[in-house]
């Protein structure tokens, strides 16, 4: 009986020092949303259960080594033991009763994660190779950084423009794939003021590792105060609107702007000049044929480009936005 006392003994100090040990590592960043708190918790207990079964296995192997070795002169084997059904039904249900248990809990974790809050502030999310852009709908205009309120739940609408890239703060846990074609939501509900930094979680193209946003959470006097800025300050002439959009869109990343070769033509002296389109025809580059590019790009493929590039804003910018981009690309003469 004695041994297993003492096993037991050295099972529960061998579980409390390998879980405080790796909790001294910093494994996790700082809990930033209220999601994260619940996250923290499930994988707090993740980590008891995982300092008990290595102090469970390592505490038996250790003790037996020490205690139960082969002494100076002895010859004979030890005890042959061919089962215990007792033993073996325990280590069958236990285990069994833990993941069903574990599942409870994330279960739980999940809906605290999915709860609505009928108050919260929309916030649209579209995401391109290789940027990110925020629209306040709210608020009526759109911004390459992300302005959050404190303690206030976020319920951000995403969606991507070209192929499945994914949203994730560390800092606030969650994580969502954003989907061509489809609109995904996340509920985030910031609790911690400070600067974080939004990144692609998959695999997206050449540029995926430099595919981040700043992130910022701020009070909710401060985020009004913001807002009223970015209304105040957006550009009334439509050609630097233009430009804004399409800094805060990505179009640099395939259309320059100097006349130099990219992914898609240059934006240099396209107005008013003749493209050739890909079935051989010509067309004049004049507002009707750059709108209709911006809006339904497939339509009109530019020879020598491929038709998979260009990804369709007509559901990401709305008309004026459109036109101040055309402005913006009539001025490149």
């Amino acid at each position: 009986m004695k041994h297993y006392v003492i096993v037991a003994i050295l099972i529960i100090l061998g579980t409390i020092l390998v879980h405080n040990g790796l909790g001294s590592l910093g494994l996790l960043p700082r809990q930033a949303s209220l999601q994260a708190v619940s996250i923290d918790s499930l994988f707090n207990i993740h980590l008891w259960f995982i300092s008990f079964l290595f102090s469970l296995i390592v505490g038996f192997l250790a003790y037996s080594l020490v205690v139960f070795r082969r002494r100076k002169g002895e010859t004979g084997d030890g005890v042959y033991i061919t089962g215990n059904n007792t033993l073996e039904i325990l280590w069958t249900i236990i285990p069994l009763a833990t993941v069903i248990f574990i599942a409870y809990l994330g279960g739980q974790s999940l809906a605290d994660i999915l709860r609505i809050d009928p108050s919260a502030m929309v916030v649209k999310v579209i995401a391109g190779q290789w940027f990110w852009k925020f629209q306040y709908p709210d608020y009526g205009f759109s911004t390459d950084k992300l302005y959050l309120p404190a303690n206030k739940q976020i319920d951000l609408q995403m969606t991507s423009l070209d192929v499945i890239h994914s949203f994730w703060v560390p800092e606030f846990r969650v994580k969502q794939d954003l989907v061509p074609g489809r609109t995904t939501d996340l509920r985030i509900t910031p609790i911690m003021v400070g600067e974080y930094k939004v990144r692609c979680a998959e695999l997206c193209g050449d540029k995926h590792a430099y595919m981040e946003a700043a992130v910022y959470v701020i009070s909710q006097d401060d985020f009004d105060k913001w807002a009223a800025q970015q209304k105040a300050s957006a550009p009334a002439d439509p050609v630097l609107r233009g430009e804004q959009l399409a800094q805060q869109n990505g179009c640099a990343n395939c259309h320059s702007t100097d006349g130099s070769k990219g992914r898609g033509p240059t934006w240099r002296r396209l107005a008013d000049s003749k493209v050739t389109l890909s079935d051989g025809s010509t067309v004049t580059a004049d507002q009707t044929y750059l709108t209709n590019s911006i809006s339904n790009p497939k339509s009109q493929i530019v020879s020598g480009f491929s038709a998979n590039i260009m990804p369709n804003f007509a559901n990401v910018l709305d008309q004026t936005e459109v036109a101040a981009l055309v402005a913006y690309i009539q001025s490149l003469k």
